[in-house]
């Protein structure tokens, strides 16, 4: 068997494995799906009109304040389940299985692909849950096109991609699963500083560059951009460059991390 071959296999093993595990315990991916959905609802039947009208100058309309939010939530969805990838990750590295793993002739990087791929799966489950929600309470795209919506989800796969490898290396480097989900934490606070509740513009000046130049905001106004028609600028570049740099750089520290000789 060749070794592309031998990869393959042993990913696709991994990637059962994981799946299976998250089928055995779903309360941690209920836990995490449940904080954007709650978020969605919270802001919209609660803080939607008072939000719309101060995007709106003075005009209160709640259904643009849903086309306005789901973008960012979205975002905010998978950066909410790739910290079970972090849990996960850990657990494996505590309980033994990959000391297990070692001792065997598998494809080393395959146990970190497993996890890698069955959480962007996991994501992009989320993402549809919650996309489902938004459109059962008022979310519309009529103007986005075919190519638009796949542009949209492509997006939203590699910003998966790129926070799960993220997300591996904060497991790798968690003595235990607990640490692991505090280390995990920015992957959810960076969305709620980010332009996902209001514009950039509504924000201090000086805490305006800190939003606007972070991973999450780039990609939430090119996900406007293909849903909604509004301008995307430069925020594509960004986007994509952002999950270029963080998908290598969180690879690199996951591999690094994972072949130091066990302690």
């Amino acid at each position: 068997m060749s070794s592309l071959s031998l990869a393959v296999r042993d990913s696709n093993t991994m990637l059962r494995r994981n799946l299976l595990h998250a089928r055995r315990y779903p309360s941690l991916t209920l836990n995490l799906l449940l904080t954007p959905v709650m978020m969605l609802l919270l802001f919209v039947y609660i803080f939607g009109d008072v939000m719309s009208a101060g995007i709106g100058g003075g005009d209160a309309n709640r259904s643009d304040y849903i086309a306005y939010l789901v973008p960012g939530l979205l975002l905010m969805t998978i950066g909410s389940t790739t910290v079970g990838t972090a849990v996960s990750v850990s657990n494996d590295m505590t309980e033994g299985i990959i000391a297990r793993f070692r001792t065997m002739a598998i494809h080393r990087p395959s146990i970190l692909i497993g996890h890698v791929l069955g959480s962007v799966l996991q994501c992009v489950l989320s993402v549809v849950f919650v996309g489902a929600v938004a459109l059962a309470i008022g979310f519309r795209t009529t103007d986005a096109t075919p190519l638009e919506w796949l542009a949209a989800f492509a997006l939203l796969a590699l910003f998966a991609m790129a926070l799960t490898w993220i997300a591996a290396g904060m497991g790798l480097i968690s003595p235990n699963a607990e640490a692991a989900s505090n280390n995990a934490l920015p992957l959810i606070f960076l969305p709620l500083i980010s332009s996902t509740f209001v514009p950039i513009d509504a924000m201090p000046g000086w805490f305006q560059p800190i939003a606007e130049y972070q991973p999450f905001t780039p990609a939430i106004e090119t996900l406007r951009g293909l849903l909604l028609g509004t301008d995307i600028g430069h925020n594509g570049w960004l986007a994509a460059g952002w999950c270029v740099v963080l998908a290598a750089l969180g690879y690199l520290w996951s591999a690094s991390l994972f072949n130091r000789d066990p302690k």
